[in-house]
């Protein structure tokens, strides 16, 4: 009887001690990607902030701008996860050629979706047109939307990237990279918006080539960074790039779908209530703007969660490990819901004060936009 308490207490330790390990395991995966998803996501934010400054019809122009290429790109993400989850089964496999199949292939989906994605956004005038937005607005987001449209490919390449660096346990690179590309992205804004430096005042146009040339920027660095630094030179991922592998291929495309078209869904419904914004008025858009830009930067603290479980998954599935897999599961959500819940209550506390943040809430002239907009954080 002595031994069999025995047993269950060492048993029940076993069990503690591997689900301590495994959310010792995700929030160090977790935190840095997390990170990096606050920074590409700070990216926009920025360009908010600082077009808030030209006044509440500029801000409107470039949340329909914004949310045009966000709905696109977020959708190429999530097309693009499978990237993560069968790079870290190669990984645990020990299959080191699966790895390069796997990025190689993932390079070709993001300029197989960047490609139409970047016809449909030249179409931005007629899509404004048949969601009956505000003129001024939508005349404002035409030029705008014809420069951003540039940064779909190197941004879904860098995704394609981003996931093999960090399934390689290095997910510091990433959020190095993307710091530096936050860094780099308020300085051009404040430079191309409002013509300081002895740039040109180029206003909104100013904020995409800001974006466009920061993400370039970031591909090429984690490009570098792929080719030539250890670990991850070894896999070769650029070698013979043009060489097609239709099966790993298909299998990327099969996997991400179910995950692409759920981000679709729910980031149009938050697309789909800008436009219909649109049709009430600017200020209307603009304070939705702000609403959703905080709701989209908590937000990615979950995501870049869900992507350390993506990792750690097929970590424990490359080593069949289906107990791992399970732990993997519900210590990510565990976080991810305890995480949601204190933003919840910030955003609750402070909707004011978060407002200030995008918007003079002093000036007369913009006092129905954060009316409005603290109105919509209680909902967001």
């Amino acid at each position: 009887m002595a031994d069999s308490t025995t047993k269950i207490a060492e048993a029940a330790a076993d069990n503690s001690k591997a689900w301590r390990a495994e959310t010792r395991a995700t929030l160090k995966l977790a935190w840095p990607l997390a990170a990096a998803q606050i920074g590409q996501i700070a990216i926009n934010t920025t360009d908010v902030i600082m077009i808030g400054w030209l006044g509440t019809e500029a801000l409107a122009a470039s949340a329909l701008g914004t949310w045009l290429f966000l709905t696109l790109y977020l959708f190429g993400l999530g097309m693009l996860t499978p990237v993560a989850g069968l790079t870290a089964q190669a990984l645990g496999a020990g299959d080191s050629r699966g790895v390069r199949r796997t990025v190689r292939q993932g390079l070709w989906v993001a300029v197989t979706l960047a490609v139409p994605f970047t016809v449909m956004m030249a179409q931005a005038e007629y899509i404004f047109a048949l969601f009956r937005q505000p003129p001024g607005a939508a005349a404002l987001a035409v030029p705008y939307v014809a420069i951003l449209k540039w940064t779909l490919l190197p941004s879904l390449a860098y995704v394609a990237l981003r996931f093999f660096v960090t399934a390689l346990g290095h997910p510091r690179i990433v959020m190095a990279t993307m710091m530096a590309g936050v860094a780099l992205n308020a300085l051009l804004d404040y430079a191309l918006i409002f013509g300081e430096f002895g740039a040109p005042a180029l206003g909104l146009e100013g904020a995409a080539l800001a974006t466009v040339g920061v993400n370039c920027a970031m591909f090429a660095a984690l490009a570098i960074v792929a080719m030539k630094a250890r670990p991850f030179r070894g896999y070769e991922v650029f070698a013979r790039i043009w060489r097609s592998d239709w099966r790993r291929y298909l299998q990327i495309l099969r996997i991400g779908s179910p995950s692409g078209t759920g981000i679709l869904m729910e980031i149009g419904l938050f697309a789909a209530a800008v436009y219909l914004m649109g049709l009430i008025g600017p200020a209307e858009v603009a304070a939705h703007q702000i609403a959703i830009q905080v709701v989209a930067v908590t937000f990615m603290v979950p995501l870049g969660i869900s992507q350390a479980a993506t990792v750690r998954s097929g970590l424990a599935l490359g080593r069949n490990d289906r107990e791992g897999i399970g732990r993997a599961a519900w210590v990510a959500l565990a976080l991810g819901v305890g995480f949601m819940a204190m933003t919840a209550i910030l955003i609750w506390a402070l909707p004011r004060q978060i407002v200030g943040l995008f918007i003079d809430v002093a000036d007369p002239a913009n006092s129905r936009v954060v009316d409005l907009a603290v109105q919509f954080l209680w909902f967001a």
